[in-house]
Order: C-alpha cells, then sequence, then structure tokens
C-alpha cells in the first residue's frame, strides 16, 4: 500500500500501542473512517458492484434493527446501548469476514466504536480496549475528510456538518492511538475516489 501521509490542519500526537496475542490476519482487512457524510458508504457501494467483498457499516445497521424491533439503543434515545450494540456487531463482522479469502473493505470497524465512545465521553470498557488491541485490520487506514458540498444526512445520520468534522476529528485521534497509519481520500467523485484507493492498495 502507498506511503501516502495523511494532511491535517490541527496539532494532534501520534500514539502507538504494543500489543500482544493479536488475531492472524489471514487478508487485507481495509478500513475506510472519518466522519458521517463523507462519502464513505458511496465508495463502498461502488466497489460492491466492481465485485469487491465489503463489510457493512455496524452503526446504520444497528439503527435499522432497533427501529424495526422498537428497541432503545439508538444514538438518540441511549448513546451507551448503541455503542454497546456497535462493539457486539464490529467484533462479529471482523471474526466473519476474517476467514474469507482476498481482501475486504470494512466501512468503519472497532476502533471507530472508540472514537464514538470519546466522542459521546461514554465510559470505555477494558473489553472495548483489549478489541481494538487485539482485532488488528490492515495498518493503513483510508480516511474521509469533511465534505460541506456533499454532506447530508437522514433518518439515520441525524448528526449536523459541525458534529461530522468533530466525530472525524476523534477518528484521526483514535486510529493513532491504535498504531494505524492514515491515509487521507481526497475530494474527488466516487469512481476517482475508488481509483485511487484500489491504486493505493498494492500488495
Amino acid at each position: 500500500m502507498c506511503q501516502m501521509p495523511c494532511q491535517f490542519s490541527w496539532p494532534y500526537t501520534h500514539y502507538f500501542t504494543q500489543t500482544k496475542n493479536k488475531e492472524k490476519i489471514l487478508n487485507k482487512l481495509i478500513v475506510f473512517t472519518g466522519g458521517p457524510g463523507a462519502g464513505k458508504t458511496s465508495v463502498i457501494e461502488q466497489l460492491k458492484t466492481q465485485g469487491f467483498i465489503c463489510a457493512p457499516e455496524t452503526g446504520r445497521h444497528v439503527i435499522q434493527m432497533q427501529v424495526a424491533n422498537h428497541g432503545s439503543a439508538l444514538p438518540w434515545n441511549d448513546k451507551q446501548a448503541f455503542r454497546d450494540e456497535m462493539t457486539k456487531e464490529e467484533v462479529s463482522n471482523y471474526r466473519s469476514f476474517n476467514v474469507r479469502q482476498g481482501d475486504v473493505f470494512f466501512d468503519r470497524s472497532i476502533v471507530d466504536v472508540y472514537g464514538y465512545s470519546k466522542l459521546e465521553q461514554l465510559p470505555i470498557s477494558h473489553e472495548l480496549i483489549t478489541h481494538c488491541q487485539t482485532l488488528r485490520y490492515h495498518s493503513q487506514v483510508f480516511i474521509f475528510p469533511p465534505w460541506a458540498s456533499i454532506f447530508s444526512n437522514d433518518e439515520e445520520r441525524k448528526q449536523d456538518f459541525s458534529e461530522a468534522v468533530a466525530t472525524y476529528q476523534q477518528m484521526v485521534d483514535a486510529y493513532h492511538k491504535f498504531g494505524y497509519q492514515l491515509i487521507e481520500v481526497p475530494k474527488m467523485s466516487v469512481e476517482d475516489r475508488v481509483a485511487f484507493i484500489l491504486g493505493s492498495v498494492i500488495e
């Protein structure tokens, strides 16, 4: 994968975590992160049409399931319960897709759950930290910067743009904390973003 640095306009600190007993990565588990409404899901959908294996965004799935079942684990109702449901799904996603052959693209990861917890000032369990340390993805992560001109919200995404920017900043800190390198995806068309990503994912 290319060594392009991620550029930021505010100070940040690199954190690196040395861990033991990491789960063996059988393929390249390639993560997309960033704030909401930055274009991650559009790129995921385009990759699917090109035949790539993609793991869904757990946050949206949790919301859809909770609404369908009249549950309360929703980000606008019970943030901690919502976070805990996302944690379960991210762990399940990781273990399901890690046994597949070939590369897998993830619309967020367990590290995003940690970042969400920091953003919302939720208590963070030792279990969540351990998951972030041991469920390892490819060391280079694609981050989608805030992009006001394409940002929109809907029934499942209720954040405004300022919250999207704050989420982005938390994801920067979270991924650096757990030793990942960030590659910023340029603000281009979906097709050009896909080409950029595929051109960066090399053996």
